[in-house]
């Protein structure tokens, strides 16, 4: 599980399709922001947050399709499905190198980026936290969903439109934990939430996927 963890890294940082993308559409999407609103210094960081978040949550989605797609496609699941190697563990894997090349530098990048919309150092530090705790889920469900579009013809969409719904309480829980931290408000409830759908994520999803990619790959 760990070579296959460190192989699906490896081709990610190598090919840029999940590393690269997801930082560059993250920064684009925090660049157009003030463009469009203007330069109201006050309204910007009211939105803050949530579209820090928002832009987070977006860019993970950009390499879901990856995550398994790849190896269907070149028979490398196939081969995994022969192996002693349990689905369960070939989507742990999977999941963990989506969120080390993905999550985790979108985690550090948020606070650097949101200097541009008004976010000072403090409220920053409560983004970066809060995605650190958020973005596991996000990687998880986006894997699960992954495994269940395996195999359909232009399954990008169908993916979308199945996780969307399902990161809307992460997204939620994130977004409050950072804009109660700027209002000087306590923010730990929300990232234990946070933190509890990671963890539910994390209990759950690896046998409803496991599930999936049996069917899949009979």
């Amino acid at each position: 599980m760990i070579q296959l963890f460190l192989r699906d890294v490896g081709l990610s940082v190598r090919s840029g399709g999940g590393f690269g993308l997801a930082l560059i559409f993250f920064l684009i999407v925090v660049t157009l922001i003030p463009f469009a609103l203007g330069p109201d210094q006050a309204a910007l960081a009211v939105i803050a947050p949530g579209v820090l978040w928002l832009g987070a949550l977006l860019a993970c989605l950009l390499s879901l399709d990856r995550i398994f797609g790849l190896d269907y496609e070149d028979g490398t699941l196939d081969l995994l499905a022969t192996s002693p190697l349990p689905p369960e563990a070939v989507y742990i894997a999977k999941a963990a190198a989506h969120w080390l090349t993905t999550g985790l530098p979108l985690s550090l990048a948020a606070p650097v980026l949101g200097v541009l919309l008004n976010l000072n150092f403090e409220t920053g530090k409560i983004l970066c936290l809060s995605l650190l705790l958020g973005t596991p889920a996000l990687s998880l469900i986006g894997a699960f969903g992954a495994s269940l579009t395996l195999g359909v013809k232009r399954g990008g969409l169908l993916l979308s439109l199945l996780v969307l719904p399902l990161y809307v309480p992460s997204l939620i829980f994130g977004a409050q934990a950072v804009r109660l931290a700027g209002q000087g408000l306590a923010y730990d409830v929300a990232l234990v939430l946070l933190s509890a759908i990671s963890l539910g994520a994390a209990a759950i999803l690896p046998f409803a996927s496991g599930a999936a990619l049996r069917i899949n790959l009979r």
